[in-house]
């Protein structure tokens, strides 16, 4: 049956500024339903053996696809492996890479992220043309790669933040070279899992945020488990308890 034209009906959120169309939620609804079977499908590749390893973000879908409406070009993403949804919102993956990664594609064309050399969502982008020239890190939103020890893309996220903090704070650097910078606007997004939050360079990273005031955003995913443990058996209370 075919339906009329929808109304012109959007979703406000004030305080975040931010409107969604209609076509824009159904969008993101069509994004998430794909993500999760993207999940489930690689799941089931790796117990029945087509496929060496798998990690993937069933849970986490909706959450990552509020904090890709928050990022913008230039912004950096240091991350951890279940951000899936989230690249593929804000364009910097598609479902072909995803599985390319999966089976360890050793072509660089399918699998950009490292051409088979990574683990499944260790995504990342490249910040070097093919003559190995810097690339203009403006034209869109960045990735550093994953980095599998629990908790280590912490640090690397607090790098990240205070490098947009010494272009704002200093002319210095602006002058130096472009591409780089729009004046130190730029946002660094770190997520890292529930249980990640105990290790403890988590929590010398949250420190260090604090003490440096630096642009940086910490997502953390919680759904009650770290790998195959229960919350409880890694901390004294909820994530929710690690911000002030």
């Amino acid at each position: 049956m075919k339906t009329g034209t929808r109304p012109d009906i959007a979703v406000t959120t004030p305080n975040a500024k931010l409107r969604l169309s209609a076509q824009d939620v159904i969008a993101d609804y069509r994004l998430a339903v794909r993500s999760r079977a993207a999940s489930e499908l690689s799941r089931r590749e790796v117990l029945v053996g087509n496929a060496p390893f798998g990690i993937s973000g069933e849970g986490k879908e909706v959450a990552q696809l509020g904090m890709a409406h928050a990022f913008r070009a230039g912004d950096w993403r240091s991350g951890y492996y279940r951000d899936q949804t989230f690249m593929f919102a804000v364009g910097l993956a598609d479902l072909s890479q995803y599985f390319a990664q999966l089976y360890a594609d050793p072509d660089v064309v399918r699998d950009p992220n490292s051409a088979g050399r990574q683990m499944l969502s260790h995504f990342a982008t490249r910040i070097l043309d093919e003559r190995g020239r810097w690339k203009d890190l403006l034209a869109s939103g960045q990735s550093a790669s994953e980095l599998s020890p629990v908790g280590a893309q912490m640090p690397r996220s607090v790098g990240l933040a205070w490098a947009s903090k010494l272009y704002r704070d200093s002319p210095a650097p602006r002058t130096v070279a472009r591409g780089f910078s729009q004046n130190g606007e730029e946002v660094c997004f770190a997520t890292i899992g529930n249980a990640g939050t105990s290790e403890g360079v988590f929590w010398e990273s949250l420190n260090a945020a604090g003490v440096l005031q630096i642009p940086l955003v910490i997502s953390v995913w919680d759904d009650g488990y770290g790998c195959s443990k229960g919350s409880g058996a890694t901390r004294t209370g909820p994530a929710s308890s690690c911000t002030p």
